[in-house]
């Protein structure tokens, strides 16, 4: 371990790698993340979602290496903030971690939206009042009951990583046999529905019928439904073997959600169709909530009952998982001066950044307030803006490891792959997607169709926060200057390897 990296003060020897890839699929939520980002998909591939998800999990999956390698050498909380400083200096390492933390507010506004949304279904499906599942319309109700389940995910994530871990275990055990089981009656039941369709392979060929400009859009929504994974990095120094653990874990949890999101998308194609009437997925009523007008007549009045139960689960449990890497990334840099050093306070009992994580929690609340007073349309635009910012930071992080380990590259096969290739290849398609997104996002409508001087509002939530970023950045480094002078956190190179690392 380097040895400017510091003791934060976090639980020891807690997570296992099934554990770890637990919270990482829980982060991740498959059953909100398909709620959210299926309509948004087929809005811009239609046919061609499955090829986008396989198209989205690249990218993932070969910057998941770039994450492993890093982890092994720097098991570090601040995981993409701490690698990329170190790799490229406080600058880059601070846009880096706030990019982090931007993407973990905004994703925490969108679950708490879903989270409410089946609450109210759930409840109404439950009571056979329809009229309950209105309540979510009602913006008062909405961001009061929004707010409550922050208080709970906020304090449920506070009393330790143990408790944590033991509720993610019921939580995301739950939704994936639901997702599964809605998956295979779906598929089974097709052949009788007016909007079926037949299985094609077609629809895993990313190369005909999209343009390179629709396509970039899919890529981003699945980019946005990877997201979240890298939660089994932050977690390294809770983890049982630092070095290999939290590495194991995301890879396990990234290829599990690729194949959970293949089967499901599968399945509602071959159900409901791409059509923009009636099921159709391409209907603009369906967009933000694809499961429920699907639910009853794929599983009947129990099933999507429990099906509802699911995606509330699923948001619930990534609302609790998602407070992990932002208080921890928090943790880090206040540990390193890059923030308020606050910031880096530890409960004494249960050893978790509680401060940060309230801090994460205050500002999720009064972002998602703001959001949801300007429009209930908002929030279209924060996970389309989302994609830009985990493009951003997964892309200095892939960039990183190339960097760091740049005396290494060529000392074996192994070295080269995994260090050079596989992040290189990662990176530069997270760059040319953060390019594309950027550029495409100035037009409203590649969101909501909201603008402020004809320009759309998807580019003030991505690109502009980035931006005012960099300005909080600036003050930060002319009043606590020590973190950008590389007092408390050094740009350096990979250190050396005992033998028996290299084997192993």
């Amino acid at each position: 371990m380097s040895a400017d990296v510091v003791d934060k003060g976090l639980a020891r020897g807690r997570i296992g790698t099934f554990a770890g890839a637990v919270l990482g699929i829980s982060t991740v939520a498959p059953g909100y993340t398909l709620t959210a980002s299926i309509g948004l998909i087929v809005a811009a591939v239609g046919l061609k979602m499955p090829a986008i998800f396989i198209a989205g999990f690249i990218p993932m999956f070969l910057t998941a290496y770039a994450y492993r390698e890093l982890n092994s050498r720097v098991p570090d909380c601040g995981a993409s903030f701490t690698w990329s400083t170190k790799a490229f200096g406080p600058y880059i390492g601070w846009m880096c971690g706030w990019g982090m933390v931007l993407a973990t507010i905004i994703v925490l506004s969108n679950l708490a939206a879903i989270a409410v949304d089946y609450f109210y279904l759930f409840l109404a499906q439950v009571t056979g009042n329809d009229a309950l599942a209105d309540l979510a319309g009602n913006r008062a109700i909405n961001i009061a009951t929004t707010l409550a389940f922050l208080l709970i995910a906020t304090a449920i994530a506070g009393r330790g990583i143990t408790t944590s871990t033991a509720v993610q275990y019921v939580l995301v055990g739950f939704q994936m046999v639901v997702l599964v089981v809605f998956a295979v009656t779906a598929i089974v039941r097709s052949a009788g529905v007016p909007t079926g369709l037949s299985f094609s392979m077609d629809w895993f060929n990313p190369f005909t019928g999209v343009t390179i400009a629709a396509f970039v859009i899919g890529l981003t929504g699945s980019i946005f439904a990877f997201w979240g994974w890298d939660t089994c990095l932050t977690l390294g120094e809770e983890s049982k073997d630092p070095t290999k653990v939290p590495g194991r874990a995301g890879l396990l949890s990234v290829v599990s959600i690729l194949i959970t999101y293949l089967l499901v998308a599968v399945a509602v194609m071959m159900y409901a169709g791409v059509g923009t009437e009636g099921l159709g997925l391409g209907n603009p009523d369906n967009s933000e909530n694809v499961f429920r007008p699907l639910a009853n007549p794929v599983l009947g009045d129990v099933g999507g009952t429990m099906l509802f139960l699911a995606i509330f689960a699923s948001s619930i449990a990534s609302l609790q998982t998602t407070f992990l890497p932002a208080a921890r990334t928090m943790l880090a840099m206040g540990a390193y001066g890059a923030f308020p050093k606050k910031m880096a306070s530890v409960h004494p009992r249960y050893l978790v950044p509680t401060y940060a994580t309230v801090v994460s929690g205050v500002v999720t609340a009064v972002f998602y307030t703001v959001v949801k007073m300007l429009s209930d349309r908002a929030l279209l635009d924060t996970i389309a803006a989302l994609g830009i910012m985990i493009c951003w930071y997964y892309g200095i992080t892939a960039f990183a490891c190339v960097w760091f380990f740049r005396r290494e590259l060529l000392r074996s096969p192994h070295d080269f792959v995994y260090k050079c290739l596989f992040p290189a290849v990662g990176g530069t398609i997270l760059a040319i997607v953060f390019a594309i997104s950027v550029q495409e996002s100035l037009d409203p409508a590649n969101g909501s169709g909201a603008s402020l001087f004809g320009i759309g509002i998807v580019f003030y939530i991505g690109f502009g926060l980035l931006l005012l970023g960099a300005a909080l950045m600036l003050v930060r480094r002319a009043t606590h200057p020590a973190f950008f002078r590389g007092e408390t956190l050094r740009r350096s190179v990979a250190p050396p390897t005992t033998e028996r690392d290299v084997l192993s």
